[in-house]
């Protein structure tokens, strides 16, 4: 256990976990999803809002496999606060760029519920967006998630456990992790 006796330690956390996906899998199809939304957008200038802190791996990696020119924009928005679950979303920074009339890419590490995804886009919506693409690298097969809310894009699915690595965090350690673990069962 760590000094702080209520945080597991991320070692031990991954002798309990099975490895999931590589790095090398999530970069292919990263590039895969960068290629969809070139042709998603049409030569179209989008704004390409990243949710932080998780989606900040993925989000570096699949601007860079988009062609077409973006405009860059993040919010902070989160749910769990560092545990492993929550409920309320708390807002720690809304987009700064103007949405009125624009395309948004809505970059996010997973579609799990929904929720975060849903208030963020809704919010995108609110703000006038005409549409709002969502991009995610993974998403959680289970019959969960709020309703109104889909990647138009996704990279792989997880199975409905506790993942962590590749900018999504266990007790907000591992998200540097070059791989997507999840807890055994």
């Amino acid at each position: 256990m760590s000094t702080n006796s209520s945080v597991p330690l991320l070692a031990e956390a991954l002798t309990r976990s099975e490895l999931l996906f590589k790095r090398e899998d999530l970069e292919t199809v990263t590039a895969h999803i960068g290629r969809a939304v070139d042709a998603a957008l049409d030569g179209e200038r989008a704004v390409f809002l990243t949710v932080m802190n998780g989606a900040l791996m993925f989000a570096a990696q699949l601007a860079l496999s988009i062609r077409t020119d973006l405009e860059f924009d993040y919010v902070h928005a989160t749910r769990y606060r560092g545990a492993t679950s929550g409920n309320d979303l708390h807002w720690l920074r809304e987009p700064a760029v103007s949405l009125q009339g624009r395309t948004v890419l809505l970059v996010d590490d997973i579609l799990d519920e929904g929720h975060t995804l849903k208030a963020v886009r809704d919010d995108c919506l609110r703000r006038g967006a005409k549409r709002v693409l969502v991009a995610t690298l993974c998403r959680k097969v289970h019959g969960r998630c709020v309703e109104g809310i889909h990647c138009d894009f996704n990279g792989v699915e997880l199975p409905d456990r506790y993942v962590f690595g590749y900018g999504m965090d266990y007790y907000e350690q591992g998200r540097n992790l070059p791989a997507i673990y999840a807890l055994k069962e």
